[in-house]
């Protein structure tokens, strides 16, 4: 009984080309996970960003304004909203509202993609914190 070998050398190429097929998904995947993590770290630092600044504008309150016509209130929070985070500046708004005695934050912030494979797909995302404090100068 003589049976039909198999060549090993056959399958020699096999792996190679299922690789080659499944490598740009694997790393699509990877980027966008990566993408995900850059965003939720994002989401983290204008929360903490947003707590910050209504925290320097409770302390600062709402009286007076500076040369520019800005609040005091409002200055105060922008410089305490970007010391605490490390956000990037030109992408970080910061806006202060006053409502009786509770001072409200709001933080928007546009994470930029960094993924150049994404970045056709995926614009930047805006990311928003809001924190109310109570006012400590009434």
């Amino acid at each position: 009984m003589t049976g039909r070998r198999r060549d090993p050398n056959r399958d020699a190429g096999q792996a190679a080309v299922e690789l080659a097929l499944s490598l740009p998904l694997v790393v699509a995947l990877l980027v966008a996970v990566v993408q995900a993590g850059l965003v939720v770290r994002d989401q983290v630092l204008v929360v903490h960003a947003a707590r910050e600044a209504a925290r320097a504008a409770a302390v600062a309150g709402t009286a007076g304004t500076t040369s520019t016509g800005a609040s005091t209130g409002a200055t105060a929070a922008r410089r305490a909203a970007l010391a605490g985070s490390g956000l990037d500046p030109d992408r970080l708004e910061v806006r202060v509202t006053t409502e009786g005695a509770r001072i409200r934050a709001n933080v928007r912030y546009r994470s930029r993609v960094v993924a150049p494979v994404l970045s056709g797909v995926v614009r930047d995302v805006v990311l928003v914190g809001n924190v109310a404090m109570t006012s400590e100068k009434n």
